[in-house]
């Protein structure tokens, strides 16, 4: 990777953050579409180690779980015999803090029951004390909530119905149906209020702030571990740097986990230090996990 200047890395991941594409990133720093493809994919790493390291042991009193339907390659209805394990839909599982705003813990994987329950024990693990939390219908997190949590939180489920509206099919496709019904069950504890609508309205901000989840366009991920460290990357800047409208600081400072708002400059330096977690995250099934180089993460 040729490298960049910091001040040209710390212009291409502050553009990066705001949803600018790979190809007019490198257009507006006059740098290399792989060499910021390459930044982008280093950074995400190190914000990938940050946020293990930093984001422990939370007091947090709500937690809202909610998945981000994404897609790596193609879209799971053209994947063929032969392709890559990766290739299809890939899920971005969320657990947002209530009160805070902030992002407890996420995954990206395949929306199934091993990947729901290594990503509710991430929140265990992440989370002090007995939270309220709330999902939405997906099956597989009764049985994982309660398998990580036992009696220590109350939880409960949203089942929202929507309705099939007469209309022509591009808004049928790209537009939300009216919500006709809806539905809460309590399966532990007594949730005082299930909810899933800041976590759903986080994923706006995820598809708003991360060009390769804007529907509906050619800026999808080509590859699963650059799709990752996007992920990454948006979570940092999403807790350390960008200021929540409503709480006029940033979620981590919310949490206590920091005294003051982060520069892009300072996220960049901290994650090309190296910064390695505090444990090896477990990768999502069909990923080959971070090495260790030279003291460093590649």
């Amino acid at each position: 990777m040729n490298i960049l200047p910091r001040d040209k890395q710390v212009e291409a991941i502050s553009a990066l953050c705001e949803g600018v594409s790979i190809r007019a990133t490198a257009r507006l720093t006059g740098a290399d579409r792989g060499t910021v493809m390459n930044l982008g994919v280093v950074v995400g790493r190190g914000c990938a180690a940050l946020h293990d390291t930093l984001m422990r042991d939370l007091r947090v009193n709500r937690v809202e779980l909610d998945e981000l339907w994404s897609f790596v390659g193609k879209k799971q209805k053209q994947v063929r015999e032969g392709d890559p394990a990766e290739f299809g839909d890939q899920y971005v599982f969320v657990a947002l803090a209530g009160a805070a705003k902030a992002i407890v813990s996420y995954r990206v994987g395949k929306r199934d029951a091993p990947n729901t329950r290594r990503f509710v024990n991430d929140v265990r693990e992440r989370v002090i004390g007995a939270p309220e939390i709330s999902s939405d219908a997906f099956r597989a997190y009764p049985l994982a909530v309660e398998r990580a949590f036992g009696a220590e939180c109350s939880f409960g489920t949203i089942d929202k119905t929507f309705a099939i509206d007469a209309v022509p099919e591009a808004a049928r496709r790209y537009s939300p149906g009216h919500v006709v019904a809806v539905a809460r069950k309590v399966h532990l504890g007594d949730p005082e209020n299930i909810s899933t609508s800041y976590v759903e309205r986080q994923n706006l901000t995820l598809r708003m702030q991360q060009r390769r989840f804007t529907r509906l366009t050619n800026a999808f991920s080509k590859k699963l571990e650059n799709h990752m460290a996007a992920v990454a990357l948006y979570v940092a800047h999403y807790n350390f740097c960008r200021v929540h409208e409503a709480l006029r600081i940033t979620p981590a400072m919310q949490l206590g986990v920091t005294d003051h708002i982060w520069t892009i400059g300072e996220l960049v330096e901290a994650a090309l230090a190296g910064v390695l977690p505090a444990r090896t995250p477990e990768p999502p099934l069909g990923y080959a996990p971070f090495t260790v180089i030279d003291g460093g993460r590649k």
